[in-house]
This record gives structure tokens, C-alpha cells and sequence, in this order.
């Protein structure tokens, strides 16, 4: 796997990160028991974060280790197995408490894999 690839999957996993912020951002944690499609929006965008980690490689699992890869991949794992039993206050300290930090370190690891990239300083590959 290229690090062009594992960009993009950080990326994805940025990308629906901010979309469940921007969501829980103007609704609250009681929304999610009575707004049914409210609940499945932020588990589905928490499912598909957890998805996008599966796909990073190895490499760039080990290189960013600060990032809590077997947790973003657990947590996706319980929810898609655990459908019927998920836990609305987990679901809301996850996007609300969780994802903030995350989204940084997972925007530092993109820059950073950027920067490493050859035609990115100009080098011909």
C-alpha cells in the first residue's frame, strides 16, 4: 500500500469526523434517542471512521502510534456486531469528547505523510 493511499483513507476518516462534529454541533445528546435518523447518521459516520482505519496499512498504523488504531477499529467492530445494543451516551462521548483530538492527530499524520512524499519536494519518481 502507497502512502498516497493511507492519505486518502485518513483523510476519509477526517472528513467524517468533522461531518458527525458538525451534526452533534447543533443537536444534543437527548437527540439521539429521539431523533432516529439523528442516531443513524453519527453511528453510521462513526462505523465508516472505524472502516477507513482498517484500510490504513500496517506501517502507517506503527509509524502514527499515538493514534488509538485498535480502538477506532473496535469501536466500528462493536457497532456493526453490536447494532442492537448500542449505547446512545457512548455513541455522543465518542463524536463529542473523542473525535476532537483525533481529528488533530489525524490531520498531523496526513501533513506529515505529505511531506514525505516525493513529488511533493519536487523529487522525480
Amino acid at each position: 500500500m502507497s502512502r498516497h493511499e493511507d492519505s486518502v483513507f485518513l483523510c476519509q476518516m477526517i472528513d467524517h469526523i468533522e461531518e458527525a462534529a458538525a451534526l452533534a454541533q447543533v443537536r444534543t445528546r437527548e437527540d439521539l434517542e429521539s431523533d432516529r435518523l439523528f442516531f443513524l447518521a453519527l453511528l453510521k459516520l462513526v462505523e465508516i471512521v472505524g472502516e477507513a482505519a482498517t484500510r490504513v496499512s500496517r506501517e502507517t498504523q506503527v509509524a502514527y502510534s499515538e493514534i488509538p488504531w485498535r480502538e477506532i477499529i473496535g469501536t466500528r467492530n462493536r457497532l456493526i456486531h453490536g447494532y442492537d445494543a448500542v449505547d446512545c451516551d457512548i455513541l455522543w462521548e465518542i463524536v463529542v469528547t473523542d473525535f476532537p483530538p483525533l481529528c488533530e492527530q489525524l490531520k498531523a499524520a496526513v501533513d506529515a505523510t505529505s511531506e514525505a512524499r516525493p513529488q511533493d519536494k519536487g523529487v522525480p519518481h
